[in-house]
């Protein structure tokens, strides 16, 4: 009985609703509509790239149920805007019925083909979305930025396949640069005309060498890498004020320091690394460099926002000057199988939000000679928000583990007291390992102060008295400049940067 009277109930209510009159629709006049925005901003695309989706909101602000006589676009079918309204998409829409009091959804995409647009590297796409209600019109502005770019990616070939590298004997999305491409010319010669678009893993072929100018921007599709295979040279040489920046192809700002958007830089057994004035972000691993050949150089190095580690050495052998780190998933900085390593005035820093990372990781693999590490720090600082930014691994005790930290900022807190400060490694009271640092044992003993950990703002600030001037000057002049060209010779700050007297912007 009760399963018969709802029935009833819900056929009665159906009868209702379907008996009014109220739902009759008349034409828009215009001054119902009001809108979320009157320009819709989308981010900045490269040529022949889609967009993002972005929404616009229209409103009925009366209290009648109208029908929108039309919506389309300004240039028509010519466009290379596109819209979704009322879930159909199109360039132009008729009698689009809207309730009194609610509102719709129209999502707005583009992709351009600069060539048609323009002969420029870069411009304003625009357009309008045209509300028409009799004699009246509305607008809405729709506004994109189009960049030229350089795109290098893998051949199609005829059978579907694509081109492919071997890399540890698993073929690979990729290809190798080639100094005679039919389309791009020399691709081993990078520099800051155009962007460049990366699609897969490229590679610098053996005995070749990759030069990168000052101010190229390079971006990275997901899944994409730079790599240098075995006896390849990547030689990066941007300026303080033309660095060069590698990160992730997404240009929306929600995308600015989103980590792992693309794999990282990779330097091959028995290859060369120069970097110089060069800030990589968002990678999985920011650079990697796996037995070298020689000595890599690096200095005025920027590594932000990786989702493992900034910067990854494997039996490598490296020089580093004025090196910055922050926001990295597992360690700021990983030796792993030892190396020889030299670091000066660097701020290896590491502000990730998620537990179990910290600054610093060293080992030696196993312990034996092939593995065996020398590393050195100088005037450096190693601080994060983790209790102990210092995590060494040595396999065989102090066999083949050699290490050493002078004028030298160091956050070990030593959280539960979970490890022996009165022995190696971390008796840092031992000349052999440890010489005139600064141990930070709290989180107020020796604060860097830097200015904003959120923003990647490494430098110290003025209320870290103690590390400023505490550098030696010997070692200062190593890297007599800071990592923006500030001297240090007279007044030697820890770290890239000498302090700034102000929190900047």
């Amino acid at each position: 009985m009760k399963f018969l009277y709802n029935l009833l109930l819900v056929i009665g209510i159906i009868s209702f609703a379907s008996c009014r009159d109220d739902f009759n629709f008349e034409p828009a006049t215009g001054s119902e509509l009001t809108f979320s925005k009157d320009t819709v901003y989308l981010d900045t695309i490269f040529t022949n790239i889609g967009s993002s989706t972005y929404n616009l909101k229209v409103f009925n602000k009366s209290n009648k149920d109208i029908k929108i006589p039309s919506i389309r676009l300004a240039k028509g079918e010519n466009s290379n805007f596109r819209l979704m309204v009322d879930g159909m998409p199109g360039k132009s829409f008729e009698n689009v019925e809207l309730l009194a009091k609610d509102s719709l959804f129209i999502f707005v995409e583009t992709t351009v083909d600069i060539k048609e647009e323009t002969n420029g590297s870069e411009f304003l796409y625009t357009d309008e979305i045209l509300f028409q209600a009799g004699s009246n019109q509305q607008k809405v502005n729709l506004v994109t930025l189009v960049k030229d770019a350089v795109f290098l990616y893998p051949q199609k070939f005829q059978n579907g396949s694509y081109e492919s590298i071997s890399i540890n004997d698993e073929q690979v999305y990729g290809f190798f640069l080639d100094e005679n491409d039919a389309t791009n010319g020399n691709e081993l010669e990078w520099n800051n005309t155009k962007p460049y678009v990366i699609y897969g893993f490229a590679a610098v072929p053996p005995n070749k060498t990759l030069n990168i100018s000052a101010g190229t921007q390079v971006h990275f599709h997901r899944n994409s890498a730079l790599i240098a295979f075995p006896t390849a040279t990547i030689n990066a040489q941007g300026t303080i004020n033309e660095p060069i920046l590698m990160q992730g192809n997404r240009l929306e700002p929600s995308f600015e320091d989103t980590p792992g958007q693309w794999w990282g830089i990779f330097i091959g057994q028995n290859s060369n690394a120069q970097f110089n004035n060069i800030q990589v972000k968002n990678a999985i691993n920011g650079l990697f460099i796996n037995a070298n050949n020689g000595t890599a150089e690096l200095e005025n190095m920027q590594i932000y926002n990786c989702e493992q580690y900034g910067l990854l050495l494997a039996t490598a052998n490296v020089t580093a000057k004025n090196i910055v780190t922050n926001n990295c998933g597992k360690a700021a900085l990983a030796i792993t199988n030892g190396g020889v390593y030299d670091f000066v005035h660097c701020t290896f820093a590491n502000y990730w939000s998620r537990q179990n990372q910290t600054v610093v990781i060293m080992d030696n693999g196993d312990g034996t000679m092939p593995f065996a590490l020398q590393a050195n720090f100088k005037n450096s600082i190693i601080y994060g928000n983790a209790s102990e930014s210092l995590v060494l691994a040595p396999a065989n005790n102090q066999t083949n583990f050699n290490f050493k930290f002078e004028y030298s900022l160091i956050k070990f807190q030593n959280s539960g007291n979970r490890y022996n400060t009165d022995i190696f490694p971390y008796n840092f009271n031992n000349a052999t390992y440890y010489s005139n640092n600064l141990i930070a044992k709290n989180f107020n003993e020796h604060q860097p102060y830097f200015s904003d950990t959120q923003k990647n703002k490494m430098m110290i600030t003025e209320k870290a008295t103690s590390i400023i001037n505490y550098g030696n000057p010997f070692y200062a002049q190593q890297a007599p400049n800071d990592i923006v060209g500030i001297s240090r010779l007279t007044s030697a700050d820890l770290g890239a940067y000498q302090h700034i007297t102000s929190v900047v912007d």
